[in-house]
Parts: structure tokens; sequence; C-alpha cells
């Protein structure tokens, strides 16, 4: 099974993913994971995406797709494969596509606006031992201390305002992106807003798969 995955921030993308890989054996590859194995093997193409990655610039899409390229042609790949965070955008997509990779679904993880919003802002973060706490799914033993009695602080990227920047980006990007795999029949829309095992089994569901 050869899937890609998208989803905005908050919306589990990395519990699925974990699912997916282990139900169908397949390797989770991020964009990001790809980068830094590629610069750290010093590869041809990893050496050019690291002049960009110092000078904290984006890295371009030929090179991104070079990598993923080489990333896919692995003996561990032959059997299918999860792409996270690639493609991003239309280009991106009819780069990977002049490849001659095939992908047999887009799986889309689809979550209301807000929900998004109450989930990523909730979330709180201890000083002190560093645990993830939320407000709402997983409160902390009070909103100022953690249960090892470290002080509790919101990130900065998790304040509403900025999470629904981020969700602004995320939908100016990704929106012509599943708009293109809807119209070749890959795009695979899954409801988020669900307990993760429902969610889970929507996506086996929506695949023609069985648990």
């Amino acid at each position: 099974m050869r899937l890609v995955l998208l989803g905005p921030p908050g919306a589990g993308k990395g519990t699925q993913a974990e699912l997916i890989k282990e139900h169908f054996n397949i390797p989770h590859i991020s964009t990001g994971d790809m980068l830094r194995a590629a610069r750290a093997a010093k590869t041809p193409l990893g050496q050019q995406a690291e002049k960009y990655m110092e000078a904290g610039e984006l890295v371009p899409d030929d090179i991104v797709v070079g990598i993923v390229a080489e990333r896919l042609a692995q003996p561990d790949c032959q059997n299918g494969f999860l792409l996270d965070g690639f493609p991003r955008t239309v280009e991106q997509a009819l780069a990977l596509e002049r490849t001659n990779t095939r992908v047999d679904a887009v799986i889309s993880i689809e979550v209301p606006r807000d929900i998004l919003v109450e989930r990523l802002s909730g979330r709180r973060i201890c000083r002190q031992c560093g645990r993830a706490w939320h407000v709402q799914f997983n409160p902390p033993p009070s909103l100022q201390r953690c249960q090892c009695g470290g002080e509790l602080y919101q990130r900065s990227d998790d304040q509403p305002e900025t999470v629904r920047q981020r969700l602004d980006v995320y939908e100016a990007q990704t929106s012509p992106l599943k708009d293109w795999y809807r119209q070749r029949g890959l795009l695979v829309a899954v409801d988020g807003n669900q307990p993760i095992e429902a969610v889970f089994a929507d996506i086996l569901s929506a695949l023609g798969v069985s648990r």
C-alpha cells in the first residue's frame, strides 16, 4: 500500500501514522526525517539540502523530490510506504508523479477548525520535566503545576491566534493539493473528530481493508 497522509496541526496525524505503519508493515517516511538522514549520510542531494537548512531557508522542491525518490528506492519501500509531510503542494505532487512513483490513496484527516484550535491551544508543558498536559483532554493536577511540582506554561506556537495562523497557512497550501488528488480519485477524507480507534477504523474502511 503506497499512501500519502495529510492533516492539519492537531488532527492526530502522528498517532494515525503509527497505526497505519504497524498495520501495513510499511515505513513511515516524513520529509524532515529524510532530509536529516540524507544530510547525515552526506549524499550529493543531502549536501545540497544542507546549505539551505544551515541558512534557515526552505529546501527547493527539486532537491526534496530527489531525496524522496532516493528514499522510496530503498528495499524497505518495495511493499509500500506512508509519505508524511510530502507532497505539500501541487507542484511537488506533479514532481513526484514524474518520478513514476505510484500512489494508491491520499488520506486526509479532517477536523473542524474550532476543535483544532481547542486541541492545540489547550496544551501545557512542564518547565521542569517537560511533560505535556492538556487542560481538557489530559488535565494536570492544577492549571499552574505539573505532577512533579514544576511550573506549567503555554508554548508561543500554541497561543490561539498563532494556532489560527498555522491553520491558515496549512489550508492555503493544502486545499489545492487535496482538490488535485480528489480529481484523480485518490483522496480519502476521514473524520478526525472521533476517538483514535474510530478514526483508524474509518481509514481502513475507506481503503477497503479489514482489520
